[in-house]
């Protein structure tokens, strides 16, 4: 899903141990593993910056993993610290729409 020009998270809760809830500023209620989450990080140490191949290998990341501290990055993103140690990428508002896993969202990219 993506939000309209503008939108923007306004409210970041956990549901349960695995499961990261944005609430966006025109009323999506966005979730997301954060497991899948942290697998798609998109920094230069995860993502080849001229091949755009993937340098991530999955099985280093525990599948246990959760964020242990998220900061706003100007008013286009989310900074997000892992517990494995990893913290150096950001996450825009653009790509946490398109990475949303709610029953909303996974019905529209299956119709898709």
């Amino acid at each position: 899903m993506h939000p309209p020009p503008g939108a923007r998270p306004t409210g970041l809760s956990q549901d349960g141990p695995d499961v990261l809830v944005l609430d966006w500023s025109h009323g999506h209620r966005g979730r997301h593993r954060v497991r899948d989450l942290r697998l798609a990080c998109r920094c230069a140490q995860c993502v080849d910056e001229w091949t755009g191949a993937p340098r991530l290998q999955p099985g280093s990341v525990p599948a246990d993993v959760r964020p242990l501290r998220i900061e706003p990055v100007g008013l286009y993103g989310l900074s997000v610290e892992w517990s494995d140690g990893h913290a150096t990428g950001i996450y825009t508002f653009e790509t946490l729409a398109e990475l949303c896993q709610c029953s909303e969202c996974l019905a529209a990219g299956a119709s898709a």
